[in-house]
């Protein structure tokens, strides 16, 4: 008996104290939100931040705030467009003697005025955290980033070259993030010459060569990036699966195809073995290229050395069976092959089968691809999957049945909102089926949400109800094309 009272107090101690904690943390939450609120209606738009700055510290309003890591950041991430008001509010906080910004505070502050190009702010929070030894190499990318992003690369050198001053090594893993972010902006001359200048002191390892890789591949100097693999393999690091698939998209991209199957006998001899991502790769640029049996070679040199296929392979080879004409293999993929390799699908894989079966007016096949998909509970129709649909119905003249049917499943039974495209995809084939009166509640929908129609959609549209004689539908269709 004493242990069950034991047993039963204990336990309600824990539901007591894990009550207590979500209280506190709710009061907490509800705090905070309000300190983020107060904050805001103190500051006032387009003022310097020295005026917000002192309008904050002569405003007795705030003074009761109780300042944390978790406000200011709320706050920076609120006015994160805003540098000004981001700056002012971080001095303020600052300007309390007991409350010290934490590393995390700085670097978005450092983020923000670098995004918003102003340079000299940051050069300053950047000092300051120097004198506080909160600078990181995460801090030194931010800042890297921003100098690279304002076409200001030689800043961001500058900072590399004063990293002890800053704190921080030069070393393989500071070297990388320079050429990283320099590659990344397209500045791979300049990242190359770098690296020749400091590979005498500092050991480039595999992800170097793999950064400049990317750089050539981005600005298509393709070779550059292959004979960067051959000097990879001078300074004894292995070029991965990643080298190679970068190159092989390269050499895609340009319809190169030679050189792909160059690339892929030498990843063979390397004993780099492509993965699905590379085979996917040259798949779906043979496709794109037109040149579906090749494309379909691919499959076999895949399943030759054992690589297991995933759902967007499958989705690949769905879509180019099916470019190819041949829809029972596409179906065969879809219904045997894909189970067999335990694969399931995705909204992608419905969606080829059903465009598949709309682009060769198998619409019954169609509409039985996606009762599939809404049976399966895998996946949930997206507004691409109505398209092909939508397109079928005013194809098959099924209006008044098919399309309210799509459209309500659209709206109501999947809350799918309609965008641009299907708006203009609906209107302009109600036009030709002669439905002007739906087409234009249409148009006034799309305008109600903001949507902005396209220009031929609102000049068919009006010809069309000018002759409808539909007077309140030109001056309203004449009033938007004004705002174009």
């Amino acid at each position: 008996m004493a242990l069950v009272s034991r047993t039963l107090f204990s336990s309600l101690a824990t539901y007591h104290a894990a009550e207590a904690r979500d209280f506190w943390h709710k009061e907490q939450t509800q705090d905070l939100t309000r300190s983020v609120d107060i904050l805001t209606t103190k500051i006032g738009k387009g003022n310097s931040e020295d005026d917000i700055l002192q309008s904050l510290i002569s405003d007795e309003g705030v003074n009761g705030i109780h300042l944390s890591e978790n406000l200011i950041n709320r706050l920076l991430f609120r006015y994160k467009d805003d540098w000004k008001s981001a700056l002012a509010i971080f001095r303020w906080a600052g300007s309390h003697s007991n409350f010290k910004h934490s590393q995390q505070s700085y670097d978005m502050m450092v983020d923000i005025l670098g995004r918003m190009k102003a340079m000299d702010k940051m050069r300053e929070i950047l000092e300051e955290m120097r004198q506080e030894s909160l600078i990181t190499l995460n801090t030194i990318a931010k800042v890297m980033r921003r100098f690279v992003g304002a076409r200001q690369w030689k800043d961001a050198v500058r900072i590399f070259d004063d990293l002890q001053f800053l704190g921080l090594e030069k070393n393989t893993e500071s070297m990388n993030v320079l050429l990283d972010t320099l590659c990344k902006e397209k500045f791979v001359e300049q990242a190359r010459e770098i690296y020749l200048e400091l590979k005498h002191y500092i050991a480039p390892n595999a992800h170097t060569f793999n950064i400049l890789i990317h750089g050539w591949c981005n600005i298509r100097r393709v070779e550059e990036a292959h004979w960067t693999i051959q000097e990879m393999k001078g300074y004894g690091c292995r070029p991965c699966v990643i080298s190679y698939s970068t190159i092989i998209q390269c050499y895609c991209q340009e319809q190169n195809f030679d050189r792909v199957y160059d690339l892929l006998d030498e990843m063979q001899a390397q004993n780099c073995s492509p993965n699905v991502v590379t085979y996917t790769t040259i798949m779906c640029a043979l496709a794109k290229a037109e040149k579906f049996e090749e494309a379909l070679q691919v499959v076999e040199r895949m399943n030759a050395v054992g690589c297991r296929p995933d759902t967007l392979f499958f989705n690949s080879l769905i879509y180019t069976l099916g470019r190819a004409g041949r829809i029972d293999d596409a179906t065969h993929v879809f219904k045997v092959a894909m189970p067999k390799a335990s694969v399931a699908p995705n909204t992608s894989t419905y969606n080829s089968m059903i465009s598949m079966f709309c682009y060769y007016a198998q619409e019954e096949r169609a509409f039985g691809i996606l009762k599939e998909m809404e049976k399966s509970g895998l996946c949930k129709p997206d507004i691409q999957t109505y398209h092909p649909l939508i397109k079928s119905c005013f194809k098959m003249r099924e209006i008044d049945t098919w399309l309210n049917d799509i459209l309500n499943d659209m709206v109501n039974k999947y809350h799918i909102g309609l965008d641009l495209s299907t708006y203009t995809l609906l209107i302009h084939g109600l036009y030709r089926a002669d439905r002007c009166k739906w087409a234009f509640d249409l148009f006034e929908e799309m305008a109600d949400q903001d949507i902005v129609p396209r220009y031929k959609t609102c000049r068919l549209l009006l010809d069309e109800v000018k002759q409808k004689n539909m007077h309140l539908a030109v001056v309203k269709i004449e009033v938007l094309m004004k705002k174009l």
